[in-house]
Order: C-alpha cells, then structure tokens, then sequence
C-alpha cells in the first residue's frame, strides 16, 4: 500500500494534539472537593462504568479525524499484471488409414499409436487451432481447424481403417489438409502428414499437392511410420485370422521431396517411442508466438477508510445521546 499524497499524513499531528489537549484538561480541571479523613463508605474501590464510557465520545472523535485525515491522502495498492498476447498455429494432421495401418510393428498397431500419440500432441498445445484429415483410396476432412480440444480428440479416437476405400492417396491427403488452411490467416500454417506406403491412387499427384502448399506458404512435415524390413500383418486365411510378415514399402523419396518443396522436414518412425519423439521434436520447432505485457493494476483503498469515519462519527453521536439520556 502506498499513499498518493503523503505530504497530508501530517495533518495527523492535528488529532495527536487535541488528545493531548483532551487529557491535559482532564488532569488539570478544578473541581470542588471535600476533605475527609477516609473513603470507606463512598466508594468499593472500583471505577464506574460511567468514568470510562465519558471519555468514548473524544476517543472516537479523534479516531474518525485520523481516519478522515488517511482517507484524504488516497491510499492505494498495486500489483504487477500480465497480459499475454498469444499467435496460435494452424496445424491440420493429415493421417493415412488405409489398412496397411494395421501392421503390428506398434504397440497394439500403427494406426492405435498413431492416434493415441497425436492425441498427446494434441493436448500440448492449447493456443493453436488444429484440424485433422484422413486418407487412404481417397481423403476427407475428419475435422476442420478448432480450438475445441475436447471435440478434436474424440474425432481423432473415432478414426478407423474401414471409414473410406482402402488404398493410398497420399496427394489427395495432403491437398485436402492444405485446403483446410487457405482461408487461415494464422501466421504459420503446418501439415503434419503420417503414412506407412507408396502414392497408389487418387487425383491429385503429391507433387502438385507440395506446389500448392508451397504457394499457400504451407509448412509439410511427412512420417513415414514402418519398421524396418518386414512387419506383422493380421491376414485372413481358409482357417481363420492368423498375422504374417510382410514387406514394409514406404516412398522416402517422395516424402522427403514433399517437405523439402514446403520447408519442412522428413522423419522416419520405426516404433511408438520413436513416433513420439517425432511429435515433440515437432512440438518444439513449431512454436507460437507469444507476446508479454506487464502493467500495474491500482486499487483505490480510501473508501474503507472513509467507511471507518463515519461509523466512528455515527458511534460517538449514539454515545452523547446515551449518556444524556442517563440519571
């Protein structure tokens, strides 16, 4: 707490000297008197409620100048405030979800790590608006750019490899995620594009979808997710569900053109821990800007002060009228 005007705290020797005066009169008034050789029988020792409750009247009537006197000097506290300005990122997550997905070489498969990683980059980053589009023979917006992270990570959990037909349209994935972000006017636009396979179907080839990324100053991150070599497959057999190996294809080539036509970068996951590690690597390059203000905040306290005064104004007026009133 601070006072605006000090300089008026002197004002305060005004209520010390009328108390002084007040006990000054007191000690000095004459009164008459009478001598007597002891006091058994006018008094029992003990002081009247009235000696005290006389003197209530001066004692408030200096507490309320006191208080009068700190209300005029405008007190006052301050703290430090923060005003953070945050630029969010548009991210859409363009994920494959042909059935190749269900390859086993992640824990339970790659399509369930997938979701449940991206879940977790997700919710790391609360200022951004992110959407998400999937593909496999085609593509489709599973959920255009929110803030609503509730909404976006049940989307993401819904995902499955029997939403479209099988197939990989990596084009088509990545030109309906840049379609997302043409009308975005966020300061940095991201595609973070996962697959397990090599261009096979769709419309659009993935290098014209790179060119229009790049002119719409779309960043692509691509993963090829995949162990290395061969991986387990569940296949159905004349004698049931059984898993075989089978061979991991994935376009490195093409990937890697892909975010290098944009800026991006290429990342190669070969397990859960080493798709997570890729997600935070993004996390921390991709980085929104953020911007700190501080400010003081005042808060005016002379009212409380003034409120003190006229109870004690109120006090003492309710006193004389009580003493008054007594035989």
């Amino acid at each position: 707490m601070f006072f605006e005007y000090p300089h008026l705290l002197w004002l305060l020797v005004v209520p010390v000297l009328l108390l002084a005066l007040y006990v000054f009169r007191e000690l000095a008034e004459r009164r008459p008197h009478l001598r007597v050789p002891s006091l058994q029988g006018w008094t029992d020792g003990s002081i009247s409620v009235m000696s005290v409750v006389r003197h209530l009247p001066q004692a408030l009537r200096i507490a309320a100048l006191c208080l009068i006197i700190i209300a005029v000097a405008r007190p006052r506290s301050s703290r430090d405030m923060e005003r953070i300005d945050t630029e969010g990122i548009d991210i859409v997550l363009a994920m494959d979800v042909s059935t190749s997905m269900l390859a086993r070489d992640f824990k339970p498969d790659r399509i369930s790590a997938a979701k449940d990683i991206a879940v977790e980059f997700i919710a790391q980053r609360p200022s951004d608006r992110m959407g998400i589009v999937v593909f496999a023979g085609e593509s489709y917006t599973q959920c255009p750019l929110t803030t609503d992270r509730a909404t976006l990570i049940n989307l993401m959990k819904e995902i499955s490899t029997d939403l479209i037909e099988d197939g990989t349209a990596i084009g088509n994935g990545l030109a309906t995620a840049v379609a997302r972000l043409t009308s975005s006017d966020a300061p940095s636009r991201v595609v973070i594009l996962l697959t397990d396979g090599v261009n096979n179907m769709g419309e659009i080839a993935p290098e014209t979808a790179a060119e229009i990324a790049k002119t719409y100053r779309v960043r692509v991150y691509t993963i090829g997710v995949g162990a290395n070599g061969t991986a387990p497959y569940p296949v159905m057999t004349p004698w049931g569900p059984d898993v075989q190996q089978m061979r991991v294809e994935i376009d490195e080539d093409l990937l890697k053109g892909l975010a290098a036509a944009t800026g991006g970068r290429y990342f190669r996951a070969t397990d859960n821990t080493k798709l997570s590690e890729i997600y935070s690597e993004i996390n921390k390059m991709e980085k929104a800007r953020t911007t700190v203000d501080s400010f003081p905040v005042y808060k005016e306290l002379f009212g409380r002060y003034a409120l003190a005064a006229l109870v004690c104004l109120l006090a003492e007026l309710l006193l004389v009228i009580l003493i008054r009133r007594l035989p």
